[in-house]
């Protein structure tokens, strides 16, 4: 890779982060080139390797040269130089490094972030914080036998130390109780009044990764939480039924002008075939053509792959295909002349 190709990478990477963000970093540069995933990130961040340079497909002088890059680009676009002071999230919350070789002035480079000259100085105080906030304490239930690295014991929760395990009594955090998930309200506030809390998650072999359980906290802090729920439970539940209404009401919307530009773009579609479209795509949480960006958008590529779903599933054999046991795209390619007829039919 040469040096316009590298130093041309870096600079789009950072243009497209700072133009969506209003900061950047070296390591939001590693993320847009590829060269870091932010699952190796929150690896490093908690401190499960010595370096985050372990993750990264260059080393020395290629990582000098993307920091000199993205200096020289920062400061001819007048941003602000901002220091971040990142740690672990262990017990001990220490500094994490950022190269091998651990030197002060590379990892002096590696913690500034260049912030936008527009943000006021409220702003950018408000992302120096969230960016140097410790990560959230990880603790596992895992899945296979374990032995504590102190103790020698074993459990039904670990938390990683240098490399290790180490049950709760050794971490000193068997004083903690268990949050399960599914309250987003009251594991808000638990953790707000809890002065040590950990997130406790589990490996799912299905979906090969770790998957949220809950939280442990503080037990007064669990009883504070549960009781200021308890207060304004009838408040939150009247929002909720506002916020349910107004989703309602939202996806009418959607569906009514779904169902227009179908009609617009094939106006001998049935007025009722649009309606039954319009439902199908645009059902919250489907995951459809409807709820995308494009969908929503009213784009004209999504409403017609709407329609051509529905001629799919409902005017051919396609379904019949696959329960034969036509692959897919055999049996895509066999209905491909029936969908074209009843899309010139409906156009």
């Amino acid at each position: 890779m040469g040096q316009r190709s590298i130093a041309g990478r870096v600079v789009a990477a950072a243009e497209e982060t700072l133009e969506r963000q209003r900061h950047v970093s070296p390591i939001d540069v590693c993320v847009g080139l590829g060269w870091l995933h932010s699952r190796h990130v929150d690896n490093w961040r908690q401190g499960r390797v010595a370096s985050l340079e372990e993750f990264l497909p260059v080393h020395g002088e290629r990582l000098t040269e993307l920091t000199a890059v993205l200096r020289d680009w920062a400061e001819g676009k007048g941003l602000t130089p901002s220091e971040i002071d990142y740690v672990s999230a262990t017990r001990d919350r220490r500094r994490i490094t950022f190269t091998k070789t651990g030197r002060e002035a590379q990892e002096r480079e590696w913690r500034t972030q260049w912030v936008s000259g527009d943000l006021s100085g409220g702003q950018r105080e408000r992302i120096a914080r969230k960016q140097a906030a410790p990560p959230d304490l990880v603790v596992v239930m895992p899945i296979k036998d374990w032995t504590c690295g102190e103790c020698h014991g074993t459990g039904g929760l670990l938390i990683m130390d240098d490399n290790r395990p180490l049950c709760m009594t050794c971490a000193d955090m068997d004083h903690l109780v268990f949050l399960p998930a599914g309250d987003a309200a009251l594991t808000r506030r638990a953790k707000k009044h809890s002065r040590l809390s950990a997130v406790v998650v589990r490996w799912s072999r299905n979906r090969k990764r770790y998957e949220r359980q809950g939280l442990l906290v503080e037990e007064p802090a669990l009883e504070t939480a549960e009781q200021q729920c308890l207060d304004d439970e009838d408040a939150r539940m009247r929002r909720r039924e506002r916020d349910k209404e107004r989703r309602a009401g939202e996806d009418l919307t959607l569906q009514a002008n779904f169902a227009s530009e179908i009609r617009r773009l094939f106006p001998r579609c049935p007025a009722d075939r649009a309606d039954d479209i319009a439902r199908h795509a645009a059902l919250r949480g489907s995951g459809r053509v409807g709820r995308s960006a494009a969908g929503r958008g009213l784009d004209e590529t999504a409403i017609t792959l709407a329609v051509v779903a529905s001629i799919r599933h409902v005017d051919t054999g396609y379904d019949e295909l696959l329960m034969a046991g036509v692959p897919r795209i055999e049996a895509r390619d066999r209905i491909r002349a029936d969908i074209d007829r009843v899309l010139d039919g409906w156009r």
